[in-house]
């Protein structure tokens, strides 16, 4: 079946926090954050390389919606539940929908780190993936200089799987080492039980 013709929900929620795809409108309240986390995003995510203006995140914002639209990639929006508190973003990227594979990314803003809040979306993404999505294989892959990340994926039960030596450049050109963490439906079923 051709992806674009799934009916995937373009939103869902967790205890703490409303998950949905970009809107028109939510550049502002993703550039603030991003303004406010550029350090700490810096040494990972390549398009904070230089800072975006509100009109560029604007245009980010639309083209992620336009992607979730066409299922060519699935970004999500992070918001603290019933308030317009953006927290962070995350989505389901680089997908196979032959497999259904998934790749999960996640940052959050300076503010709001160590409340546990990407952990949960983390979660809640993973839920998404394997029970509405019906995903066969789930990775988390990250820099192994990037320890955050990495607890987030121990911490949600994946599996260190690999890592790729020298497979990349980090933002300062260096050569990177990526650890790549996977959940496949087993490990799923296991780790989290049917609510």
């Amino acid at each position: 079946m051709n992806p674009i013709l799934l009916n995937i929900p373009d939103s869902f929620e967790t205890e703490r926090l409303l998950i949905r795809c970009p809107r028109a409108g939510d550049g502002a309240e993703v550039n603030a954050a991003v303004r406010e986390t550029v350090e700490e995003l810096r040494p990972w995510m390549p398009w904070v390389n230089p800072i975006p203006t509100i009109e560029q995140s604007e245009e980010r914002q639309r083209v992620a919606r336009a992607h979730f639209l066409e299922r060519s990639d699935l970004p999500l929006n992070l918001y603290l539940k019933g308030t317009e508190t953006y927290v962070g973003g995350s989505g389901l990227h680089r997908m196979d929908w032959e497999v259904p594979r998934f790749e999960i990314g996640y940052w959050c803003r300076k503010s709001l780190q160590g409340q546990g809040y990407i952990t949960e979306a983390v979660r809640g993404i993973t839920r998404f993936a394997f029970e509405t999505l019906g995903a066969n294989r789930i990775e988390i892959r990250c820099d192994v200089r990037n320890k955050k990340s990495q607890d987030v994926a121990g911490r949600c039960g994946y599996t260190l799987e690999a890592v790729l030596r020298n497979n990349g450049r980090r933002v300062d050109g260096t050569l990177r080492d990526t650890r790549v963490y996977s959940m496949i439906p087993e490990d799923y079923r296991r780790l989290y039980p049917v609510t």
